[in-house]
């Protein structure tokens, strides 16, 4: 596709020099025929056929997007310790000298 692109302007632009440099020409004249012939057109031809890219982009992203807010609520909505011993960040059992206080037992 950029081929034919890159050979389009290459025609316009030997058009736009045969135009500036001919004997009742202009500078003027060539810019507006390179412009007009060339770069106009050929900016909404690529335009157009750049729309279904720019649509599979989108969609990717705004997959990609509700994926990561899937995971972000999943992930608010499970706590930390299910399943997993001792991971809650409390202190065992021990105390914070490391003695462990007696358990009186009545008779």
């Amino acid at each position: 596709m950029y081929l034919v692109a890159i050979a389009w302007l290459y025609v316009t632009l030997m058009m736009a020099l045969a135009e500036a440099t001919a004997a009742n020409g202009s500078v003027l004249g060539a810019i507006v025929t390179f412009v007009l012939y060339g770069l106009l057109p050929l900016s909404i031809v690529l335009y157009i056929l750049g729309t279904p890219g720019r649509k599979r982009a989108r969609r990717q992203r705004e997959a990609q997007e509700q994926q990561a807010h899937v995971q972000q609520q999943a992930d608010a909505a499970a706590p930390a310790s299910i399943g997993q011993p001792d991971q809650g960040g409390h202190p065992t059992g021990a105390a914070e000298g490391g003695v462990v206080a007696p358990v009186r037992e009545e008779p």
